[in-house]
């Protein structure tokens, strides 16, 4: 996820302390209810759409936005599929971010999945039978997008 120009300002007054920050991901169907993954040019690994929404940008025009920007689909939310405080991430270069993951389900709604930034080395649909490997968040965002329980948060402890 290339880092945008708010958090870099942020971060020359703030150094590696922990940052709070908003995040989406987006869990793009197509008509034949297949899933839209893109292959990350920083992990190489396949993963959903996401993205951090830029200051006073609501959650889910962020996460249509990010959807295009990296993958040339346009879509519409469909609705919020859960609500999570994420554990921090200390990155390479020593910057430490703690993430409020919302995750929104969507619909295609036109334009044909491709490379669309540099953020990706592959975009594609895939059936649900059929998913390439993915990490613990993406399948448990996949799954909670085709129930139809209400919004999923963490209880309360």
């Amino acid at each position: 996820m290339a880092t945008p120009d708010f958090i870099r300002t942020l971060r020359a007054t703030a150094g590696r302390q922990l940052l709070w920050l908003p995040g989406v991901t987006a869990l793009v169907f197509d008509d034949a209810d297949r899933v839209l993954l893109g292959r990350r040019t920083d992990t190489r690994k396949w993963a959903v759409v996401g993205g951090i929404p830029d200051p006073g940008e609501q959650p889910a025009a962020c996460a249509v936005r990010e959807v295009f920007e990296e993958t040339a689909v346009r879509c519409v939310v469909e609705r919020v599929v859960l609500v999570q405080a994420l554990e921090p991430v200390t990155y390479d270069n020593g910057d430490t971010c703690q993430y409020m993951d919302i995750t929104f389900r969507c619909r295609a709604v036109g334009g044909e999945a491709r490379v669309n930034d540099d953020e990706s080395l592959e975009v594609g649909w895939f059936p649900l039978d059929a998913l390439p490997e993915l990490n613990e968040f993406a399948l448990f965002r996949i799954k909670q997008a085709l129930s139809d329980e209400p919004t999923w948060f963490d209880p309360m402890s």
